[in-house]
């Protein structure tokens, strides 16, 4: 069905390719369509407990194709092609409507998403990596933002995420200058979780969420990722409240029993798996 990604589920991890290496990876509508449907459909894949995400051959993604770019700047636009077969709804919807502008979606999905950084990661493939809640990067990561060096406005929520992420200076030092940033400074910074050797990073990445699998309950995971990305912007009392609302609530769910009674019964637990909507 996908021409310029790979979709593929290796035990409970689903792995989302962009797959035009020839390019660097470069991203198109049409990638960026097969992508929102990836996601969509691991989402409702109830062997899949999280979802990562990288880039084919020597890349992550070098950011938008240069021909979309250079069909921008003649006022051609860049999303008027629309692919009716790759119509999904990701995420969830009772994240509230600031979760389901343009790429916020990837906020809001309900299983966890890494970005497994391998190479270049440019552009808006920089903001896609931004926007997933775990980076790992391989030893040959870079990155770069390159926005004020095409002309643009950091685009697509990264000024919000980005200095959430790693402060306003280092925010604003990442947006404005043209340097490519190393794996090492982006972990010292915080911009990513672990740097891993390049042979070793889609094992790793994947090994993570197989362990999540085995430990922990999904619907516990997309709970706490809700409340993390709408803690940033509630006031601490509301924060509280949501907080207490959702524990009386999990109380009543299956897998608070089967959490309590795996540990008193020393075992692995076996909670159950979110599928389809």
């Amino acid at each position: 069905m996908y021409q310029q990604i790979t979709l593929s589920v290796r035990e409970t991890c689903a792995i989302i390719t962009l797959n035009r290496p020839n390019r660097l990876n470069a991203l198109t509508r049409q990638m960026l369509a097969e992508l929102r449907h990836a996601i969509a459909t691991a989402e409702d894949n109830p062997h899949v407990v999280g979802i990562v995400l990288t880039g084919a051959g020597r890349g992550f993604s070098a950011g938008m194709d240069s021909e979309a770019l250079a069909a921008g700047t003649r006022g051609e636009g860049f999303g008027e092609e629309h692919y009716p077969e790759l119509e999904a709804d990701p995420g969830d919807q009772d994240m509230g409507p600031e979760f389901r502008v343009s790429y916020a979606y990837l906020l809001s999905a309900r299983k966890p998403l890494i970005a497994a950084v391998n190479g270049p990661c440019a552009g808006l493939a920089f903001v896609i990596a931004a926007l997933c809640d775990l980076r790992f990067a391989a030893e040959s990561a870079v990155f770069r933002s390159a926005f004020a060096q095409r002309g643009l406005v950091a685009e697509h929520g990264v000024s919000w995420i980005l200095p959430r992420l790693i402060g306003t200076s280092h925010a604003l030092d990442l947006l404005w200058h043209p340097r490519k940033v190393s794996a090492t400074e982006a972990l010292k910074m915080g911009l990513v979780n672990r740097v891993v050797p390049d042979s070793a990073l889609l094992e790793t990445a994947c090994q993570y969420m197989n362990e999540l699998a085995a430990a922990s309950s999904p619907a516990s995971l997309m709970q706490i990722k809700q409340q993390v990305y709408r803690g940033l912007m509630q006031p601490l009392d509301v924060a509280m409240n949501e907080a207490g609302a959702r524990m009386e609530e999990s109380f009543k769910r299956p897998d608070f029993a089967e959490g309590v009674a795996s540990f008193l019964e020393h075992r692995a637990p076996q909670f159950p798996r979110i599928g389809a909507k």
